[in-house]
């Protein structure tokens, strides 16, 4: 099956065939009970497939399932997919499905409908999986009912990592073939195939999920019901976990200053686990499209070193993060610290912005609706970027205001987190690649940035054969970013999970709540 691969390849499907489902647990988990979750901000939509926002991942992964899942040290489990094969020239790979599948609505879960989440679907509407699919895939077919093979055009060491939740989630091809996706009615009552099933949503006050008693892995999920609670504000969603209200604060649904005083109330745990797979990088993107001072290397490079990123680290997250150097965490694969440094300079900054001819153009910076936190950044920054003479202003919408304008090219500057997605071939490299300009979703080359060698860099890092190569080329395309700015990079964000600690086995995976109610129970 695997001889003659080597590394990555070698060692991840070997690991496929020992994995088995589930985790032992010292104690035998309760059957039954509530939980009540906060998600912030209200997700925009609950289509994982066509919306991949923070709150959409975090609810719609436990409705949705992929082909596989991922643990702490980012291999691959088995999920709807039950075994996986690599041939020996790393170009075919056959999954073999879990049997007894259904959809929450009672159709069998087949190979057709993952043809066409993967070959139709996704290629057309997900901002990761396009590109990914494209440069990489030679066609995605039905064997028989219960297997599907992928072939490439070439090796892709990355391909088995590209079959997370979010990233590949399944789609029921009975409800969505031959429509138009984004205005399907089902869009608003998502039917998949995992372990909760959606219930209601009341706008403004709750998601309400309820166990699917069909579920193909017997036994799960514990739990009888989930309520993601949506409260708007900061003070009254930690007031809500002071008095009992809820069970589970997600990652960054509490202002930071918040973070330690809860975290020392009686029977409560708190996890910095669960984002391994994401890595989330925060930034400013740049509408370098737009043209003006934007499109200017200089000006941005001049707004690269106005800003205090230390303050926004130390003070604004109160030290729940690491300054980035450039395009790829440090906590991701080919990360190379040996880029060219920002440091917080202002007269730096200000000669940078006159060589580039700036006459003092006002420009808007859209910020991200995500609390309290996020607002105190944009305001920091704004000063930072007056006191080297830039003209800016703060506009505020609401997430589906954020998501319209993003999306769309609307904006000069906006603040972003992207998920790298433990490889720079899956989560970096649709960033910043040309060919992923494509209006509709903004996680993808959102500034419209166009440089044919980084296109040329990042193609080859995906397909070289060997780590060593790839390496030296993410190396180079690091340098090169770096120096051309398109995004100015803020922080590598920590996410703690603050959760009563009666919850159980809540955080199992690399990517935590977002698929962890399928093990969760309460004791």
């Amino acid at each position: 099956m695997v001889r003659g691969m080597s590394g990555l390849r070698l060692s991840l499907a070997l690991a496929a065939s020992v994995f088995v489902l589930g985790a032992a647990v010292a104690q035998e988990p309760k059957k039954g009970g509530t939980v009540h979750v906060v998600v912030q901000p209200e997700p925009p939509m609950l289509m994982q497939g066509l919306n991949q926002n923070g709150p959409t991942n975090m609810v719609a992964g436990n409705i949705y399932e992929s082909l596989l899942r991922y643990n702490e040290k980012l291999e691959p489990q088995p999920s709807l997919a039950k075994s996986w094969e690599i041939s020996p020239d790393a170009k075919t790979y056959t999954f073999k499905l879990q049997e007894g599948v259904k959809w929450h609505d009672g159709k069998p879960f087949t190979a057709d409908d993952v043809v066409f989440s993967l070959d139709k679907f996704l290629r057309e509407v997900h901002p990761r999986w396009r590109p990914t699919v494209n440069a990489q895939v030679e066609k995605i077919e039905k064997v028989d009912d219960l297997t599907v093979k992928i072939t490439l055009k070439q090796p892709f060491g990355p391909m088995i990592m590209t079959q997370e939740v979010a990233s590949a989630p399944m789609i029921p091809k009975h409800i969505y073939d031959g429509t138009d996706y984004r205005a399907n009615p089902a869009n608003n009552t998502p039917i998949g195939t995992g372990p909760f099933k959606f219930k209601e949503w009341k706008k403004g006050s709750y998601i309400h999920l309820v166990k699917n008693e069909d579920y193909w892995l017997k036994g799960k999920p514990n739990l009888d019901e989930i309520y993601w609670q949506i409260i708007p504000d900061a003070a009254a969603r930690a007031v809500a976990y002071e008095t009992g209200k809820v069970d589970v604060l997600t990652g960054g649904s509490v202002d930071v200053y918040d973070v330690k005083r809860l975290s020392k109330l009686p029977d409560t745990c708190v996890t910095t686990k669960g984002w391994e797979m994401f890595a989330p990088h925060a930034w400013l993107t740049a509408n370098v499209a737009k043209g003006g001072p934007l499109a200017n290397k200089q000006f941005r490079q001049g707004m690269m070193y106005a800003i205090d990123r230390e303050f926004g680290r130390d003070v604004v997250w109160d030290g729940l993060g690491k300054l980035p150097t450039g395009p790829i965490s440090s906590k991701t694969r080919f990360y190379s610290a040996d880029v060219p440094k920002y440091t917080y300079d202002v007269a730096k900054a200000k000669e940078l912005i006159k060589a580039s001819g700036y006459k003092g153009e006002p420009l808007k910076i859209l910020a991200l609706p995500y609390g309290e936190t996020w607002n105190r950044w944009a305001e920091a920054i704004k000063q930072n970027f007056a006191d080297a003479g830039i003209n800016v202003s703060i506009e505020t919408t609401d997430v589906p205001g954020w998501t319209q304008k993003a999306s769309n090219g609307d904006f000069d500057l906006t603040f972003n987190f992207l998920y790298q997605l433990g490889d720079p071939a899956i989560g970096v490299a649709r960033n910043y690649i040309s060919t992923n300009i494509v209006k509709g979703n903004p996680f993808g080359n959102q500034g419209a940035y166009v440089n044919p060698e980084v296109d040329r860099l990042f193609a080859a890092a995906a397909i070289a054969p060997t780590d060593k190569e790839r390496q030296e080329l993410y190396t180079k395309v690091q340098q090169l970013l770096v120096d051309e700015v398109p995004v100015l990079w803020l922080l590598e964000m920590d996410f703690p999970t603050i959760y009563r600690c009666n919850v159980k086995n809540l955080v199992t995976t690399g990517i935590g709540v977002d698929d962890g109610f399928r093990d969760a129970w309460k004791e």
